[in-house]
């Protein structure tokens, strides 16, 4: 079955019609309403809030799916090229992390096959979601912008939920953020209206003798036409005797609030946990660690528990399978540091040859050559390693028993 059948099914309007009709809104301790609206992506509109994101989604991608365990073999198989038949794991990551930042809430719903067997992975992007109950069961009901709707049993779907509070299901909305994207807004409007003014002319004149109001109308739009029409008030500027005192009105100049916008900034930087020298690639080791250890790994610890919840039963879990996103941190060294790393940890035999390959970006040596760690002399255990390992004691036993003879 191919991604697009499957959903085809999912979204038969019966299914999802029976589910909502068939008892009221599921409900919690907390009672408050088990309905999450999308902002629709409205908040990614603003270009400062879409590369705070960004810079998430950049070190998100980075992040390495790996299946641990020996049960569901076929579907570690399947994932090894990706997610599912469009998206690879980069580009999966990178949007379920622009969802999980923009949203704070995430749904990953299993793509199965004809048997019922998970074989992918795909992120939704619903504009309603609510909570509602059909037998006993929790189901999670997606209306989309097309205006299509499904639903799937609530521990079917990966859920993954940032800033959660109120709601026992999902994560709460941006609305913090809406006085500082006003502002942004208004911000910008007041520049580029300054901008539109500054390059246009406007001006007063005193009408030389009566007229009457009707006049006056047709004589400010004759002289309008005359003198600028549709080019816009380039050229010569001719009036006749019927205006004196014509006077070029000056437009105000708005200057920028440096403050103001920096004050936007800050707001939205400590919104979304990110700096200056994230946004511009310009992170030294630690800033970048910290970004890590504050952010990335918090969403990928997140994303590896949903997903293992979702694809493996209890008992798999027990049993030590799971799914997690790593990362190599040493990747956020610079040069000197990981030279430095290289030598140090690859003299006493804690990393292989091609995990320092890999930290320059280096492809592993052909023929499995880099699977072994390049140990110094001084470093090999006493029994262990070295080519000549109990050689020494050999040699001292074979001598005590020629001097017993």
């Amino acid at each position: 079955m191919g991604l697009v059948e499957f959903f085809k099914g999912l979204m038969k309007s019966g299914n999802a019609k029976n589910i909502q009709n068939a008892v009221t809104q599921f409900e919690m301790f907390s009672a408050y309403s088990p309905v999450f609206h999308s902002w629709g992506g409205k908040i990614y509109e603003s270009m400062l809030v879409r590369e705070s994101v960004d810079a998430h989604a950049r070190h998100a991608m980075k992040l390495k799916f790996i299946m641990q365990g020996s049960a569901r073999a076929k579907l570690k198989t399947e994932l090894l090229s990706g997610p599912n038949e469009f998206d690879t794991w980069p580009s999966f990551l990178e949007r379920c992390s622009n969802i999980y930042r923009t949203q704070n809430n995430l749904f990953i719903s299993p793509i199965l096959d004809d048997l019922g067997d998970i074989r992918g992975f795909w992120p939704l992007f619903p504009t309603n979601t609510e909570v509602r109950e059909k037998d006993g069961i929790p189901f999670l009901v997606f209306q989309f912008g097309n205006g299509k709707t499904m639903a799937m049993e609530l521990n079917k779907i990966a859920v993954i939920r940032r800033h959660q509070l109120q709601s026992d299901f999902f994560g709460e909305p941006n609305t913090p953020l809406d006085q500082t994207m006003e502002m942004d807004s208004m911000t910008m409007q007041g520049i580029i209206e300054g901008i539109k003014n500054a390059s246009g002319y406007q001006f007063m004149a005193e009408l030389a003798q009566k007229m009457f109001d009707e006049d006056v109308k047709k004589e400010r739009e004759r002289f309008d036409k005359l003198n600028f029409g549709e080019k816009g008030g380039r050229g010569l500027l001719l009036f006749n005797g019927n205006l004196k005192n014509v006077k070029q009105v000056e437009p105000g100049k708005m200057p920028i609030d440096t403050n103001q916008m920096q004050m936007i900034r800050e707001n939205v930087f400590a919104y979304f946990g990110t700096n200056m020298d994230i946004l511009q690639n310009t992170a030294d080791s630690a800033k970048l660690n910290a970004f890590y250890d504050g952010e990335t790994e918090p969403f990928a610890i997140k994303m590896s528990e949903a997903l293992t919840r979702m694809v493996y039963t209890r008992r798999e879990e027990h049993q030590g399978n799971k799914i997690f996103f790593a990362a190599n941190r040493l990747q956020y060294m610079n040069v000197a540091e990981k030279v430095n790393v290289s030598k140090e940890l690859g003299d006493r035999g804690a990393i292989l040859i091609d995990e320092i390959r890999e930290l320059f970006n280096y492809p592993p040596l052909p023929d499995g050559k880099g699977q072994h760690a390049p140990i110094r002399g001084e470093y090999y255990m006493a029994d262990e390693g070295r080519p000549d390992a109990g050689k020494d004691k050999d040699e001292k036993e074979k001598g005590e028993g020629e001097k017993d003879e």
